[in-house]
């Protein structure tokens, strides 16, 4: 397998953002990792071992992003507008400057130009339904698995515009019914899983608020629940990958 490690400028955050890229050609497929991760954890907690099938055959190729949890999300106690401000500031670098940056990579190497899967478990999820939801012209296929998709856990009754236009739960609801959106999400593939089992309680609630909102729009999401056996921890997700990975590519 083709392993790159490569890093850039990041105007909107101001530092340098690094990122790995596994594969040599394919789909490109946007990796966030979970809460407070870095870029690393698709090889070191095994998630590139259980791609591996698809990486190697050229299907996809596996852009592995860094997040800034621990300065937004993940840092609670903290004053909440610094917070929803860096999370801003994190998705432009995601659109703005990560996403050209996929694409002209894979450009390089498959010849075309094509959208970008979004991928994430956990707060990953949470952040690839957002990606996917606030722009499906970049974006045309999303696989959220174990994801929190409203703010409550990590910003209690707190709620500003910039929070507020990243919960697919609370600004789905109110985009337009002759909204574009609506219609581009519908070719596109949504795919949401998450578990019954230990330590999927909040993200199980939040999953089967997003499938309500996602019906009530009439926007074809496929959601799935898996058994009450099913915890929120990797080995879980390397089994969801391998059961939905060949559906998605």
């Amino acid at each position: 397998m083709e392993i790159r490690y490569m890093k850039h400028y990041s105007g909107h955050l101001g530092r340098d953002m690094e990122f790995k890229v596994y594969g040599h050609a394919g789909k490109p497929v946007m990796f966030i990792p979970c809460q407070g991760g870095r870029f690393f954890d698709f090889e070191n907690f095994g998630m590139v071992d259980h791609w591996a099938q698809w990486i190697e055959e050229g299907r996809c190729t596996v852009y592995s992003i860094d997040s800034i949890d621990n300065e937004s999300w993940a840092a609670q106690g903290a004053d909440n507008r610094w917070r929803t401000e860096n999370h801003e500031r994190w998705y432009r670098y995601v659109v703005d400057e990560m996403v050209p940056t996929i694409r002209h990579l894979s450009g390089e190497r498959n010849g075309f130009d094509q959208p970008i899967m979004t991928f994430g478990c956990s707060m990953g999820a949470m952040h690839a339904a957002n990606l996917f939801f606030r722009r499906p012209d970049l974006f045309d296929t999303v696989f959220a698995i174990s994801g929190l998709y409203d703010s409550r856990m990590f910003f209690g009754d707190y709620m500003d515009d910039l929070l507020y236009q990243n919960c697919p739960v609370y600004y789905l609801p109110n985009m337009a019914w002759d909204h574009p959106y609506i219609p581009m999400y519908n070719e596109r593939k949504i795919l949401i899983v998450v578990g019954q089992g230990d330590w999927e309680g909040p993200l199980l609630d939040s999953t089967r608020w997003l499938d309500t909102v996602c019906a009530q729009k009439g926007i074809h999401a496929r959601f799935e629940y898996w058994g009450y056996d099913v915890a929120h921890d990797w080995p879980w997700w390397f089994r969801m990958v391998e059961h939905y990975v060949p559906q998605l590519l």
